[in-house]
């Protein structure tokens, strides 16, 4: 039998303890060493959650010599001293997105990385939806011809709390920064262009922290191509999540996942289930694929697929889409060389 791959999970949150469940699951890693500030409060679920320690100190994963990697799934934050630590300590590095709310701290992770030699993969893990995939599969193989115009809806079903608000790095950055990246993926050519149309329709206390939950943005592609994504923090009816790529030969779309695919049909009309919750459940086969995905790439010594480009590129979009907001211009999206 090979060698596990030994991990550790730096943060608890409903992220990190998706990952811990999900990595427990899996023969081939040693769930080692688990960190989080309130591990005092965390006794209960660590009994349950496959792992051998529990620590308030992530530093004690960091230079842990039986480590391999560590998946980093605290807050954003937090994110970019803790990269650059596991990789000069030589392990192989999982982060949730995004790297950092700066364009210069991330190129300089991105060179602390480099120089270590270290595989890094960031959390985009709508890019493992089986659905997602196969859309990408059939706009790659010109099913649909040449790619005219790509939708992506993204509503979650209840807004954030303003203090997560205030250090989520704003909606653009938090949330759509998903749909940026997605719509890199789907695709295949960068975005060249933002505009966006904001408000604060659900919670008009947003506009003090200069944020929006409400969004119009529309695309413009290198490849000539045209996108529109909208976004709610709030959608009443659950998690709301469809996707249509059209082109000069048809279209295909991606719809919502609900809890089972049952419907009644009577005289009083037709009903089926409502939609999954949130992103937990919704993506949760997803967020199984992208952890395989990375421990395969350590065992294989293979590339990964989910780059620090990928990261680099929604980060700028997000940051192109907030000062399109700001000015309620179009706003160029920079290249990854500028």
């Amino acid at each position: 039998m090979s060698k596990k791959i030994t991990v550790g999970v730096v943060g608890a949150g409903r992220i990190g303890k998706l990952h811990v469940s999900n990595l427990k699951k899996m023969d081939n890693v040693r769930l080692k060493t688990v960190s989080d500030l309130f591990a005092d409060q965390l006794e209960d679920w660590f009994r349950e959650s496959g792992a051998e320690r529990l620590t308030k100190n992530y530093k004690e994963l960091i230079h842990d010599p039986e480590l391999d990697a560590v998946f980093i799934c605290s807050s954003t934050d937090t994110h970019a001293e803790i990269i650059k630590e596991a990789a000069g300590a030589g392990k192989h590095i999982f982060c949730e997105k995004p790297v950092s709310f700066s364009d210069q701290e991330t190129l300089e992770v991105y060179e602390a990385v480099k120089s270590a030699g270290v595989k890094f993969q960031l959390g985009f893990n709508r890019r493992y939806d089986r659905n997602f995939r196969k859309v990408k599969q059939w706009v790659e193989k010109k099913v649909i011809g040449d790619l005219h115009v790509l939708k992506i809806t993204s509503r979650d079903p209840n807004p954030p709390s303003l203090d997560y608000v205030s250090r989520s790095g704003g909606i653009f950055m938090d949330m759509t920064i998903h749909d940026f990246d997605m719509a890199r993926f789907i695709s295949g050519t960068e975005v060249e262009e933002v505009f966006v149309h904001g408000a604060a329709l659900v919670n008009p206390k947003l506009a003090e922290w200069g944020d929006v939950d409400t969004a119009v943005i529309t695309l413009k592609f290198a490849n000539g191509a045209m996108g529109v994504i909208d976004n709610s923090r709030r959608a009443v009816y659950g998690y709301d999540q469809r996707l249509e790529a059209f082109g000069s030969k048809g279209a295909v779309h991606v719809n919502n996942e609900t809890e089972s695919k049952v419907e009644c049909w009577s005289e009083e009309g037709i009903k089926s289930d409502n939609l999954l919750h949130f992103f937990l459940e919704r993506y949760n086969e997803a967020f199984d694929r992208e952890v395989k995905e990375f421990i395969r790439a350590i065992e294989n010594d293979s590339d990964i697929q989910t780059t620090f480009k990928d990261g680099i590129m929604a980060q700028r979009i997000a940051e192109a889409a907030t000062a399109s907001l700001k000015s309620g211009k179009p706003v160029k999206v920079r290249g990854l060389d500028e």
